[in-house]
């Protein structure tokens, strides 16, 4: 071989080794960006599981809510029928006089 062969040889050599460590620089980018993929999705879940227990929990407390205005309601209906039964007893007496 002659020394421009030779020349070309160890150029080519040299370029195939940059190839190779450019090759595994990208894996292993690749394998932690796949880490940090997995990583992501794990807490994605996480905070959408907490997301639903807090809209359940928000939904159940709507609920109970509802429930606790309408029994004011109720009672508040129940202290007006009385106050017009006792209007209307009153009534029923000054008439009976």
């Amino acid at each position: 071989m002659s020394v421009q062969q030779d020349n070309i040889s160890v150029r080519i050599k040299q370029k195939i080794q940059l190839l190779v460590s450019a090759l595994d620089k990208e894996k292993h980018e690749n394998e932690l960006l796949l880490n940090q993929n997995i990583e992501l999705k794990r807490l994605l879940n996480e905070k959408e599981q907490a997301f639903n227990e807090l809209k359940e929990h928000h939904d159940r407390l709507k609920f109970a809510k509802s429930l606790q205005s309408s029994n004011q309601e109720v009672h508040d209906a129940k202290i007006k029928v009385n106050r017009i039964v006792r209007e209307i007893d009153k009534c029923i007496a000054l008439l009976n006089r």
